[in-house]
């Protein structure tokens, strides 16, 4: 398909695909051009409805919206199905959202000043200038974030700016107005780094929060007076579990799928968005938390619950079965003790498990002659164990009835714990019907 490509380019963000995309986009999202390539292929029109079951931050809908193909998207993680909700959104008249969040800017800046906080960074406080109190999260919020994702004069500008927009309320711009926090935060407030893991890199003891989200709503405003033409077309979210989409949809109401589920390794998404999923109210607490991780695709140890039973649904694929053998059978040679590691083995089958009733439960809902891709990645996380997922996705499909098509490369990338190239896959499917 495009050639063995050892490097990340093919993953970037053009510029000619900024808009809406930008707005707000996972470090891994798959591209813009990707879509393009199989809707084209799939001859997808206005006439036809595309389906995401995984969509992330929306990168398909986005893309099939521009082009005024209808769609909808399934995702579980609400940071992610909010992202991917307001990004399809193009209703908001673009000047009339930028007065409206300038007069929140210039309100909050008033509040600001009132208690001796400048938005712009200085270079020093003294201890007489320092603001006497300072917004906090409460301790149980706390202790879901990333020790040191944030720091403090910045989270409390954040806390203040949320709660003027949340008073705001505005029926129109409310969410598009959150949205541009959040990847404010992220981006340019906060202490988080991503490489692709998500972690804690340089403190960022102040940040200008409020100018640095009004660059972004500045962002929706160009973009949306670009797109007002596709505004009508539709698009829906559904934050759930694309394990259960025969709830979800109407019986044969899809014409094609183009996703990118999880990959089975120890990269858990919801860290990934844990600041954005806690400052904008997503999750309170760590129960909740829990409840928001039960409803997705079992792909890494911390997400792992002794109820869990997708396993059951693969108990007799005899590749699934040799992989997690050969995953406990290193762990036990090497002396890996841990209660994450002692999950290896189960998390592979969990994983597969929830697939294959993914993959079940689909049928019900496409179309005869359904086309779908699957952008999917060969993993060795668990031991240096090998796993083809794409290989194994395409058994599980075909023993399902679908017709395998093929699976095209779309590109390599390095292992970083082996150094090998693993092949990243797009698994073609029919659904005959």
């Amino acid at each position: 398909m495009h050639g063995d490509l050892a490097n990340s380019a093919m993953n970037k963000l053009g510029a000619e695909d900024r808009a809406m995309h930008g707005w707000y986009r996972f470090v891994l999202s798959f591209p813009p051009h990707l879509v393009d390539e199989y809707m084209e292929r799939f001859k997808m029109d206005s006439g036809k409805r595309l389906l995401d079951p995984f969509c992330g931050t929306g990168t398909t809908l986005v893309q099939a919206k521009k082009r005024g193909i209808p769609s909808v998207g399934i995702e579980a993680n609400p940071m992610a199905s909010f992202a991917s909700r307001v990004k399809i959104d193009w209703r908001p008249d673009p000047l009339a959202l930028k007065i409206h969040s300038r007069r929140i800017y210039e309100t909050v800046s008033e509040v600001f000043k009132s208690s001796g906080i400048s938005d712009e960074p200085v270079i020093s406080l003294l201890a007489d200038d320092s603001p006497a109190v300072l917004r906090t999260l409460d301790p149980e919020q706390e202790k879901l974030l990333l020790k040191n994702s944030i720091s403090a004069l910045p989270l409390h500008k954040a806390l203040v700016l949320v709660d003027h927009i949340r008073k705001e309320n505005h029926a129109e711009f409310f969410a598009h107005e959150m949205l541009a926090l959040a990847k404010a935060l992220v981006n340019s407030c906060s202490n988080l780094r991503f490489g692709p893991e998500v972690g804690v890199g340089a403190i960022r003891e102040d940040a200008a929060v409020l100018r640095l989200w009004q660059d972004e709503v500045a962002v929706m405003v160009n973009d949306l007076s670009h797109f007002k033409e596709f505004a009508h077309v539709p698009a829906d979210v559904y934050n759930a579990d694309a394990r259960q989409l025969k709830d979800l949809l109407e019986p044969r109401s899809i014409d094609a799928v183009i996703t990118s589920p999880p990959y089975p390794n120890e990269k858990d998404y919801t860290r990934t968005t844990r600041l954005e999923l806690v400052l904008l109210g997503f999750v309170k607490s760590k129960a909740e938390l829990q409840t928001l991780k039960k409803n997705m695709i079992r792909s890494n140890t911390r997400s792992v619950y002794k109820e869990d039973d997708d396993d059951q649904w693969i108990a007799k694929n005899e590749r699934i079965q040799e992989i997690a053998d050969k995953i406990e059978k290193r762990r036990i040679e090497l002396g890996k003790t841990s209660g994450f590691e002692r999950l290896y083995a189960r998390v592979a089958k969990l994983y597969f498990g929830g697939m294959f009733r993914h993959l079940r439960d689909m049928r019900t809902v496409l179309r005869p002659g359904a086309r779908l891709a699957y952008v999917v990645g060969d993993q060795a996380s668990y031991l240096r164990v090998m796993i083809r997922t794409g290989e194994i996705l395409g058994d599980m499909a075909r023993s399902l009835g679908y017709e395998v098509i093929g699976i095209d490369l779309f590109r390599t990338r390095l292992a970083t714990a082996t150094r090998e190239q693993l092949r990243e896959e797009v698994v073609v499917l029919r659904w005959p019907g």
